[in-house]
């Protein structure tokens, strides 16, 4: 999964989280996604772009800065 701003996600299906940690190292989890929207990120050529277009800002989160 190579991707210049993603290091590694997961989905949670059971509770329909997606936690998303970037390559800064500061992990979100973001609420209420559907399993469609999961599914689009693990599909995409461009893990980044899917990000930009369809998770960010568009979902409620959690931010869990990297912690050194």
């Amino acid at each position: 999964m190579p991707s210049s701003i993603i290091r590694r996600f997961d989905y949670d299906a059971a509770r329909r989280r997606l936690s998303v940690t970037f390559t800064s190292g500061d992990r979100y989890d973001y609420e209420a996604v559907p399993p469609a929207v999961a599914d689009g990120l693990r599909a995409a050529p461009s893990k980044g772009r899917y990000f930009s277009e369809n998770i960010r800002d568009r979902f409620a989160f959690e931010r869990h800065p990297r912690v050194d």
